[in-house]
């Protein structure tokens, strides 16, 4: 990491915890993004349920409006993703299981499930961790980028 920069990451967690504090305390909701979004969808939306939506959707839209935002000031935002539609696809088919499988997001578990000492956060994130470990070190190795 280069000299200075982990202070971005200081602040990005800090901001990360507030924004989970403040939507537990006002609302109740532990801020785990694929329970924000399954919320949203039938049959496990809280419009079938006769609840609001609009926290739901002002946290999703508060992340995508975030790093726009960001931009806006002048720091610059770096995003790189691969043109490998069939990665895309196989990735993201394998998050959303995982995600199921869980029980939750690594933002729900790892940031909001950790700090109220659940149990079934820790060793999900526990299993998060190996995991991106494993996957880390076989993809690694198998495309050469180990030297």
């Amino acid at each position: 990491m280069i000299e200075g920069a982990w202070i971005n990451g200081l602040l990005g967690g800090v901001v990360i915890g507030c924004a989970g504090a403040v939507l537990l305390l006002l609302n109740g909701r532990v801020a785990g993004i694929s329970g924000i979004l399954a919320q949203l969808l039938p049959p496990w939306g809280m419009a079938d349920q006769g609840r609001s939506l609009g926290p739901a959707v002002a946290f999703l839209v508060g992340l995508g409006l975030a790093p726009i935002a960001l931009a806006q000031t002048g720091y610059a935002v770096s995003v790189s993703i691969t043109d490998n539609v069939a990665v895309l696809i196989v990735g993201g088919l394998l998050v959303g299981f995982g995600t199921r499988l869980g029980s939750g997001c690594t933002s729900g578990h790892g940031v909001c499930g950790l700090s109220r000492g659940s149990v079934r956060s820790l060793v999900a994130v526990g299993t998060f961790m190996a995991v991106a470990a494993v996957t880390t070190a076989v993809v690694r190795l198998t495309t050469g980028a180990v030297q």
